[in-house]
């Protein structure tokens, strides 16, 4: 068995002039990994080639792959994903896997943006105060959850209301009211942080639901986890599936 041609032309795009020590130390297991990852899955469906990036980098925030996120984002970057949308991948997943889990990937995404000439800090793309956060964070919430998210900040037992109140303001209100990337992309991009940390299927099953309600429709959700499943593998990958089709049997 050989690497395929287009498996080979896929890896030049990703990483121009790079040829991998495994093919040298595990040449069987290369061939196949190779050709399944960028000829069979990226053939399996029509998910233009930055959607797909971006949703590899969140899947692998999510399971912790710093090495391959490490290896990946020159590769994003070559496919058009811009430093900005990196940026806010990495911002936003510190509310779905908190700062314990992200730090080093902030630290990757800076090293590979120096690297490349790239000055930091990158333009602000804040657009909330610290007076009005509260409110745009509800807005947003409405905005891709629906009317019953107007009054959610404020509900639950009261020893445990402010954590409702920081997702409004915290997780909606500093992240999802910001420029970069919209709300179509930050919902899929949760949807990858969560498929593929696991142990969050209640949450998967909303967030696949507020996927489908703004118009990132069921088709498309699995083609997300289609070109996930490499990084992640088939447990969580059925796992996500399941939600999917609960979110849908809900809606």
């Amino acid at each position: 068995m050989a690497i395929s041609e287009f498996s080979k032309k896929y890896h030049e795009k990703m990483f121009p002039g790079y040829e991998s020590k495994l093919l040298e130390t595990d040449p069987q297991f290369i061939e196949r990994f190779d050709n399944f990852a960028f000829d069979e899955v990226i053939n399996q469906n029509d998910l233009d080639d930055k959607t797909r990036f971006m949703a590899i980098l969140a899947t692998l925030l999510g399971c912790q792959g710093i090495d391959e996120f490490k290896a990946m984002l020159p590769a994003a970057l070559n496919f058009g994903v811009t430093p900005v949308e990196v940026k806010e991948i990495v911002y936003q997943a510190v509310a779905y896997l908190g700062i314990g889990r992200v730090f080093p990937f902030l630290h990757a995404v800076n090293d590979v943006l120096i690297a490349r000439g790239i000055k930091l800090p990158l333009e602000s793309q804040a657009t909330t105060t610290t007076e009005n956060r509260l409110e745009k964070g509800i807005q947003a919430q409405v905005d891709i959850f629906g009317e019953g998210m107007k009054e959610f900040y404020k509900s639950g037992p009261e020893e445990s209301r402010h954590i409702n109140h920081w997702l409004a303001d915290n997780c909606f209100g500093d992240y999802y009211t910001r420029n970069g990337i919209d709300y179509n992309q930050r919902e899929m991009i949760t949807f990858c942080f969560l498929l593929a940390q696991g142990g969050c299927e209640p949450q998967l099953t909303s967030h696949a639901a507020a996927n489908m309600k703004i118009g990132n429709d069921k088709q498309f959700l699995i083609k997300i986890i289609s070109q996930s499943l490499p990084y992640i593998g088939y447990p969580r990958s059925l796992n996500a599936l399941r939600c999917i089709n609960e979110a849908e049997k809900q809606r």
